[in-house]
């Protein structure tokens, strides 16, 4: 068994836990956990991040990774941050030690919920600006590896995509920063 195994939920433990992701706030939410992954497999956990319309959150790799979404192969600009529930990784993850496993940089205690969330939502966090946007945030094989095949497999239930288990992509519409703890504030489009 693989350290990661140690910690893989049921299919009936995960099933369990959806009701408290519903119960997640609908209108304004808190930063739980930010993290940025400096390099390929590292990652670290900060109080008070940078966020820049040129590249991400500063610190992370995003402006370095390449995507099969954009024809230049650069990095996507509508897959700039990466968003998740703190509720759906606590389920997923186990432990908080092990959310940032996860690969998102913002937690927030929040209803990232399809329903809630349309594109084209802005999320204030400190004094900077996020617009959710319609690029899918699927899992892969490392979450698989680290959370447990069932774990992915919720994240793509007709259940786990409509409550975004697996978070969302945003981009960066403001510069600012934001630490754990701010406040996060919904605006919804009209």
């Amino acid at each position: 068994m693989t350290d990661h195994e140690r910690f893989h939920r049921s299919p009936d433990d995960l099933a369990a836990g959806l009701e408290h992701v519903r119960r997640s706030p609908r209108d304004a939410g808190v930063v739980e956990m930010i993290v940025v992954r400096p390099a390929k497999g590292e990652r670290d956990v900060l109080e008070t991040a940078a966020i820049d319309t040129e590249v991400g959150v500063v610190g992370d790799t995003w402006p370095d990774r390449g995507s099969t979404r954009t024809a230049d192969g650069g990095p996507n600009p509508d897959a700039q941050v990466t968003v998740m529930s703190s509720r759906a990784v606590d389920l997923v993850a186990v432990h908080r030690e092990r959310w940032p496993l996860a690969g998102d940089q913002i937690y927030v205690d929040l209803d990232l919920g399809l329903d809630n969330l349309p594109t084209g939502t802005l999320l204030r966090l400190g004094s900077s600006v996020l617009e959710v946007t319609a690029a899918p945030h699927t899992g892969c094989a490392q979450f698989s590896e680290r959370f447990g095949v069932d774990a992915l497999k919720l994240t793509a239930t007709p259940d786990g995509r409509a409550l975004r288990l697996r978070g969302i992509n945003t981009r960066v519409v403001h510069n600012g920063t934001v630490s754990v703890g701010d406040e996060v504030q919904v605006e919804r489009p009209s």
